[in-house]
């Protein structure tokens, strides 16, 4: 019959598995372990917390041994043994002396039993914290492809196994129209890491602005040299995003890198974003151009900048651009003045009615002419989409006025 491994070698054998599952150190574990022994004697043995323990990883063994002094007479039977006793360990003990009374688990009480078995226990889920705290930290503020494990079909929430770890993605941080599939593999953005009493967690997003900046990291090499640098980054997830992008190499253009061969490199991008539109503009340092390219696709004929200094300007645009410069319910000024930090005015060439005329009368807002116009900040990027003029109610408008 073959002979059962010793409790010891099959205690090293578990370690190893959990090591292997977990990721847990066999170390920290035996660390545990020791903690507990100890606590187990000091229940059992009147307080008595001198203990030894040892690991021999070569046999895969554990003892653990009480210490207590040699005496003559013994008056704690918890912390003395009398020189008699003494000498049948050790021959050459004399009182004073400590000596290490072998243990053995059984003789522990129940309940020392019972804390010790919960101490490890907890020393598992810290060390179980401790690994889902550092996988978290090594991919902050990094991009991680992630494996969709559970979709809630009340909340939309996404857990997501970000190697050995596990993290929520929450529906408002899920880009609009996308649908998961347990086992799909998406790309997120690991913005932050809290600890709290359930232990550490990543707040992680796909909407994030840097999610795109990181994966222009990726595929574009210059990026990742620092040939390229992404100056700023404004992002609609799901529908369009700007980037501007400056070369600190005369020999490399900016715009061209991130486009790659045949529209290559960010068309891969645009695919990992579920075909968001990409606008990828030159920076620039005088803030009249950088404008004008932020605005693109509309051709823009002039920029008015502020002259009492404030982040306010004026852009003019052929009459035939303007819903163009406007975008889709506002989203191109938008995105624009985000990117720039710049407070857009946008204006038609042809001008408004009345705007030149210093003797009219104030206009009230119901007399305002129809004309389109668009006024956005970079701090009012969530202004309401209802406030935004479109080109069609304009017309409307105009219309009305006539026939009154």
């Amino acid at each position: 019959m073959k002979k059962n491994k010793e409790p010891e070698e099959n205690l090293f054998e578990a370690l190893s598995l959990i090591e292997k599952e977990k990721g847990i150190p066999a170390d920290f574990m035996l660390a545990q372990i020791n903690k507990a022994i100890i606590t187990a004697c000091k229940n059992s043995y009147g307080g008595n917390d001198d203990v030894t323990v040892e690991f021999n990883k070569t046999t895969g063994r554990l003892s653990a041994s009480l210490n207590k002094i040699v005496v003559e007479e013994v008056t704690d039977i918890n912390r003395e043994i009398s020189l008699d006793e003494a000498r049948k360990i050790n021959a050459s003990v004399a009182p004073g002396d400590k000596v290490g009374i072998r243990l053995d688990p059984k003789n522990f009480g129940r309940i020392a039993v019972m804390t010790a078995r919960n101490m490890i226990r907890q020393g598992i889920r810290d060390g179980e914290k401790e690994q889902a705290l550092s996988e978290y930290q090594s991919k902050l503020q990094d991009i991680v492809t992630a494996t969709v494990e559970q979709v809630d079909p009340n909340t939309g929430n996404a857990t997501l196994r970000l190697g050995k770890a596990i993290a929520i993605l929450p529906k408002n941080d899920q880009v609009a129209g996308e649908e998961y599939k347990v086992g799909d593999l998406i790309k997120v953005y690991v913005v932050n890491v809290k600890t709290g009493d359930r232990g550490p967690r990543a707040i992680i997003s796909r909407t994030h602005p840097d999610l795109v900046k990181r994966l222009f990291e990726e595929q574009v090499p210059e990026i990742f040299d620092g040939i390229v640098e992404v100056k700023s980054i404004s992002r609609e997830a799901g529908s369009r995003t700007k980037i501007a992008v400056l070369s600190t190499d005369p020999e490399v253009d900016a715009v061209g890198a991130c486009i790659g061969p045949k529209g290559q490199r960010v068309g891969t991008i645009v695919g990992q974003l579920g075909g968001e539109k990409i606008d990828i503009i030159e920076y620039s340092e005088d803030p009249v151009e950088f404008i004008k390219k932020a605005l693109s696709p509309a051709d823009v004929l002039d920029v008015t900048l502020d002259p009492t200094g404030e982040k306010n300007c004026r852009a003019t645009v052929p009459d035939g651009q303007l819903s163009l410069a406007i975008g889709n319910k506002g989203q191109n000024v938008r995105l624009a003045a985000k990117l720039t930090g710049w407070k857009i005015d946008i204006r038609p060439e042809s001008g408004f009615f009345g705007e030149d005329d210093e003797d009219e009368e104030e206009i009230k807002p119901e007399e305002e002419t129809a004309e389109e116009t668009a006024e956005i900040t970079g701090s009012e990027a969530e202004t309401d989409e209802a406030e935004e003029p479109a080109a069609e109610e304009e017309a409307a408008a105009e219309d009305t006025e006539d026939n009154e």
